[in-house]
This record gives C-alpha cells, sequence and structure tokens, in this order.
C-alpha cells in the first residue's frame, strides 16, 4: 500500500516590514508553537491549528511599535501560501468545508471552497475596539490575505455576538474547522473534485 504523500510547507518572508518564517503540516495533530509578538494573534492563530488538527509554527517579527497590521497581514499572505503549496495536487479532497461555532452569546460561520479562485466574503459586523492591543479591523485583513495566496474561496458570517473576544475567536475556530474539512483527503474522490477535471489555477 503505498503511503500518502506528506502534505506539509515551509515559507519565508522577508520584507522592510516583517520577517516571517512559517511551517505547515496538514496531517498534524493540532500542535502549534507561535510567537508573532502580539500575543491575542497567537492565541487566535492557535485556535486555527488545535480545530483544523494543523501543525502549525510560526515566528514573526515585525513593527509592531507601528502597529501590528503589517505583521498580521504578512502571516496571513505566508499561511496562504503554506496551505496551497501544501495541497500540491488537489486530487480526493472533500474541496468544500463548513462549520458554526457557538461561544457563549457568539456565533461565528465559516465556509471554505479550495477552488483555485480566490475570494472572500466578510460579513462579520465586529463590535469596534481592540482586544490585547489587536484590532477588530485586522480579521479582514488577515482572512483576505489567507483567501488570496491559498486560492480559496471563503465565506465567513458573524451570525450574532457582543463580545469582541468572543466573536474574533469564533470566527477564527470556525475557520479551522471548516478548513480542516475541505482539505481532508476522501478515499471515495477520484482525481480533482470538479466536472470540469481541474480546479482554476
Amino acid at each position: 500500500m503505498t503511503s500518502p504523500v506528506s502534505r506539509e510547507a515551509n515559507i519565508s518572508r522577508n520584507t522592510n516590514e516583517t520577517t516571517v518564517e512559517l511551517a505547515l503540516n496538514l496531517d498534524g495533530s493540532g500542535i502549534s508553537q507561535i510567537q508573532t509578538g502580539q500575543g491575542f494573534f497567537d492565541h487566535m492563530l492557535d485556535h486555527i491549528a488545535r480545530h483544523g488538527l494543523f501543525d502549525l509554527t510560526v515566528n514573526a517579527k515585525g513593527d509592531l511599535h507601528i502597529d501590528a497590521h503589517h505583521t498580521v497581514e504578512d502571516v496571513g499572505i505566508c499561511l496562504g501560501k503554506a496551505i496551497l503549496q501544501a495541497v500540491g495536487e488537489p486530487k480526493g479532497l472533500n474541496r468544500f468545508g463548513h462549520a458554526v461555532v457557538p461561544m457563549d452569546e457568539t456565533l461565528a460561520e465559516a465556509a471554505v471552497d479550495f477552488s483555485g479562485r480566490p475570494y472572500l466574503v466578510f460579513n462579520a459586523a465586529l463590535p469596534v475596539g481592540d482586544v490585547g492591543g489587536f484590532d477588530a479591523e485586522l480579521v479582514e485583513e488577515f482572512f483576505y490575505a489567507v483567501a488570496m495566496q491559498s486560492r480559496i474561496t471563503l465565506h465567513i458570517e458573524l451570525r450574532h455576538g457582543r463580545n469582541l473576544h468572543h466573536c474574533i475567536e469564533g470566527i477564527f475556530k470556525a475557520f479551522g474547522r471548516a478548513l480542516r474539512v475541505a482539505l481532508q483527503r476522501d478515499p471515495r474522490v477520484q482525481g480533482v473534485p470538479s466536472t470540469k477535471g481541474m480546479l482554476e489555477t
């Protein structure tokens, strides 16, 4: 019996604003080692790994003396590139994934299509503010970067919620679970999961 191809990727990004080193194993067990210099963001990335059952290592140094924007965006770029690289030939995938996650008063939803057609619908009216210095506006920036670089279609919806921490955390958890389902292999799926015989590139 042939062993499945390892689905791992290592991505580096160096700019005048950030330095990012990221390693991803799509078939891991949810282990993460994350250091971005922004504690709440580290916590959210850990949720993606934990609920996606991905092994994820991120070491990022950015211009946090300005704000966290460049760091968050560039980590999103690297994560998106790592997802695309780790999947490789998209044969045998579920392709679609969906998750709805409750967190106290909050209900968050994410739907993923590993389509090769990058698109983000972000329908989440987050309360204005920040959590631990993490600006709520950066959530959309992060997922836009991930979607564009991984070439997924991603819909995120915050159905309801009041507590900003819960709202953001619910979104990250839902994304991790939806991505996990989309990227799982199904032995019944022969070839690429599309009637076209290919996914857009």
